[in-house]
């Protein structure tokens, strides 16, 4: 018989962006926090709000060129600082311009939020298939996980504070399209954490999606949904171990 938790945990959500599917990560990510019964949840689709995490344990973002204002970043690092965590999906870090040539570019952060999270967006090659590397085999979230490949929009990041990497991958080639489209071999992570005070980050940069009808303007009907990896069992086992991370109880934050 299953004992249960008589504690509810408040959670929050922001998913909201750009260019990608948001309505199945969302349906997705919810599922799985519902596999939480105590956990209960309120959804936003930007950085508006953040009053809420006052009541909160932890904080959940799949967004894409959606950041906030300095002022929000303040109150996600003093929020981060006094025990909160941060489990940050896919493009959380990104920033993203087109330049009068039609390339992509990913400016410099002017809300301080991408020195806050660790790392900085600034270029994918076409998705495909590459290994992932587990670089910390004895952690809660990857203990008993192998080296696996998986599909997906890999999002090579510029480092931009100090993060403890779990699993990583290895690029060199060409990220078509950006302005910063020619990489060496280069180490980047696919999974890490940070710590923020008392609190901490655990950032997965998996999870891309993209259906028929996410490019509007660019293009009308997009003919491949993606689905990356969200089609492995693998990513889903990262998630939950993420999930029932944030949920622990170590460091509560105060009311």
């Amino acid at each position: 018989m299953t004992t249960q938790a008589k504690t509810r945990i408040d959670a929050h959500f922001i998913i909201g962006g750009k260019y990608h599917d948001m309505d199945t990560p969302r349906i997705e990510i919810l599922k799985l926090l519902a596999e939480h019964p105590e956990v209960r949840t309120t959804v936003a689709c930007d950085y508006s709000g953040l009053d809420r995490l006052d009541q909160c344990r932890f904080l959940v973002t799949y967004t894409v060129d959606e950041i906030p204002t300095p002022d929000q970043t303040e109150k996600i690092r003093s929020w981060l600082e006094a025990g909160g965590k941060w489990l940050a999906l896919h493009g959380t870090n990104s920033i993203l311009t087109f330049t009068e040539d039609g390339l992509v570019d990913a400016p410099a952060d002017t809300s301080g939020v991408m020195k806050l999270l660790g790392t900085q967006f600034k270029a994918h090659p076409p998705i495909g298939p590459f290994e992932v590397e587990v670089v910390e085999k004895d952690h809660e979230l990857t203990r008993g996980i192998d080296n696996f490949e998986v599909v997906d929009e890999l999002y090579i990041t510029d480092i931009t504070n100090d993060i403890n990497v779990l699993m990583q991958t290895t690029f060199a080639g060409e990220a078509t399209g950006f302005v910063a489209d020619q990489w060496p071999e280069t180490k980047v992570p696919i999974l890490y954490t940070r710590s923020v005070g008392a609190g901490e980050i655990v950032y997965n940069i998996l999870g891309h999606c993209r259906g028929h009808y996410d490019l509007p303007g660019m293009q009308d009907f997009y003919p491949h949904k993606e689905m990356c990896a969200w089609n492995y069992d693998v990513f889903y086992e990262m998630m939950r171990r993420s999930i029932a991370w944030a949920i622990r109880d170590e460091a509560p934050v105060p009311a």
